[in-house]
């Protein structure tokens, strides 16, 4: 990739004047749903405005987080359970925090969940609505939420909750653990869902370096079944947090594919922790794939998207989000009284390539519209300097929805975050048909040697074009190529004053066929978000 730094010119082309069309609010629908969520919250204007504190991604209220777990939708609420520690800013005392929410962008915190007991920490899982009672948990057979998790003491081994109250309050299972450990170092993180065609439960769990299946009619006895992953893929580290769901291939409900995701750390394309899929078959028995063992697909490019999962009982669409740090440098990160955050949600996909490949896509989910606030277009335009900036736009959370037509220029893309001596390079390598984020120069990058790096991913451009759509967060960059067909994750921490934007091309020039940036809102500003 060419990643050579050239020094601030003075560009004699107009800084920007002019180009915007128009500024102008969203529309209607949007503003009157932002006024109705203001009327119905407590202002506290102080509130989640700490350094680095994202305004619209989820974050603990104080404290450690990792892994989302036990995402479910059930009775018009999304629940977020997490890995918590109660009682420090470090990994520690794991435990499930809890949090709800009615449209995936606006959280109510509630109390935690789950803490260590006698039989250990308790680690990830995942949770289910079990409408029809199965497990013969529910007083009068009216059904309710399992939480399926990993008790990690000496050994770690799989147990069980449930909740006759929306999830409030969890009893735990009075015979756990329900499926003990048969001699694995490394056995966790269950995901467990409903395969209809086989009218069982289904768990997929990490052991060592694959991913075991097993089935229960009752949520409480289960059986192996087989396993997947034996020299498969990347094998470089651990495998967890598996999540296998059957979704359609290019939108076509009658052409079916299961998607197996799974971690793995270290050993990830960007280094440290990250996460890889696999594309095939699964019979309520066995997962097969076509991919050779030796072919390895990431689901971001990034340096910070781990331990992904996605909601059950969705329906109608794939939706998952991801603990957004890395295992190399998570206990290090400059918050304050928070550690972690999570990556907005992402409707999960599967498209054809022109080869012929089915490739996993990722899109901000359609609910992420309700944070805009003011909309700046610009026209279309051909762009041949170093450092252009947009003067109309300013601000520490932005969205930026681009299409460029690639003309002569080697390296194109954005600066965001700027300040005086501080960006984050968003960009796109020609030569090499590389999207990559560069963040060695976006501000506190001391705190770990692991941390200020480049990350790129393959991206061919379609018609000549290269979309990206970015979501700008005080402390983090999400960049979707293409419609998704690659993404690019990372935490950056630049200074409150370090707000601009710019649009730069190296040597040649780029042609911006469309450009529009949203000023986006805080979903923090009230504590009470309904």
């Amino acid at each position: 990739m060419k990643c050579n730094y050239k020094g601030v010119l003075v560009s004699t082309v107009s800084l920007m004047a002019g180009l915007f069309m128009h500024t102008a609010d969203v529309g209607a629908e949007d503003s009157e749903e932002s006024e109705k969520n203001s009327q119905l919250q407590e202002v506290d204007n102080n509130y989640y405005e700490e350094l680095y504190r994202p305004q619209f991604h989820f974050t603990p209220e104080e404290n450690w987080m990792n892994d989302p777990n036990g995402l479910v939708y059930y009775q018009g609420e999304y629940h977020m359970f997490y890995q918590y520690n109660p009682k420090g800013n470090t990994w520690g005392n794991m435990s499930w925090g809890h949090a709800v929410s009615k449209d995936l962008v606006h959280w109510e915190h509630l109390d935690v969940a789950m803490e260590p007991d006698e039989l250990g920490m308790i680690f990830s899982g995942s949770a289910v609505v079990d409408k029809h009672n199965t497990s013969g948990l529910f007083k009068g057979g009216s059904g309710g939420l399992v939480a399926i998790f990993t008790h990690a003491g000496d050994t770690q081994k799989q147990s069980i909750a449930y909740s006759e109250d929306k999830g409030r309050t969890w009893q735990k299972y009075e015979g756990n653990p329900v499926l003990e450990n048969q001699g694995i170092e490394d056995f966790r993180d269950p995901k467990v869902f409903w395969h209809e065609d086989t009218e069982k439960w289904i768990m997929a769990v990490a052991a060592d370096d694959r991913v075991q299946f097993y089935s229960s009619p009752d949520l409480l006895d289960w059986e192996f079944m087989s396993e997947f992953g034996e020299g498969m893929g990347a094998q470089e580290g651990v495998w967890e947090c598996p999540d296998l769901f059957e979704i359609p291939v290019d939108g076509d409900p009658n052409n079916t594919k299961w998607v197996l995701q799974v971690d793995i750390n270290p050993g990830a394309i960007a280094g440290g922790s990250g996460g890889q899929y696999f594309i095939g078959d699964f019979d309520g028995e066995t997962f097969t794939t076509d991919q050779k063992a030796e072919e390895i697909n990431w689901v971001d490019y990034g340096k910070d998207f781990y331990a992904s999962q996605s909601w059950d009982n969705t329906k109608e669409r794939r939706i998952w989000t991801a603990w957004m740090s890395n295992w190399n440098y998570a206990e290090d990160i400059p918050t304050s009284p928070w550690r972690s955050a999570m990556t907005i949600p992402r409707e999960v996909g599967l498209k054809t390539s022109e080869n012929g490949d089915i490739l996993l896509t990722q899109k901000p989910i359609r609910e992420m519209k309700k944070v805009r606030n003011k909309k700046h277009h610009l026209k279309s335009q051909n762009i041949d300097s170093d450092h252009l900036p947009v003067s109309e736009v300013q601000g520490q959370t932005q969205e930026i929805i681009a299409e460029f037509e690639i003309g002569s220029a080697e390296e194109f893309g954005f600066h965001i975050r700027k300040g005086e001596e501080e960006y984050t390079k968003v960009g796109y390598d020609t030569e090499n048909q590389e999207l990559f984020v560069d963040r060695t120069k976006s501000g506190d990058t001391d705190f770990n040697d692991d941390f200020p790096g480049i990350y790129a991913a393959p991206l061919a451009s379609e018609e000549n074009k290269i979309k990206m759509h970015i979501f700008v967060d005080r402390s983090s960059v999400e960049v979707f190529g293409n419609d998704g067909e690659r993404v690019l994750t990372n935490q950056i921490f630049p200074k409150p004053e370090s707000n601009e934007l710019e649009i730069y091309a190296e040597d040649g020039d780029v042609n911006v066929t469309s450009l529009d940036v949203f000023e986006l809102d805080s979903t923090w500003k009230n504590k009470i978000n309904q």
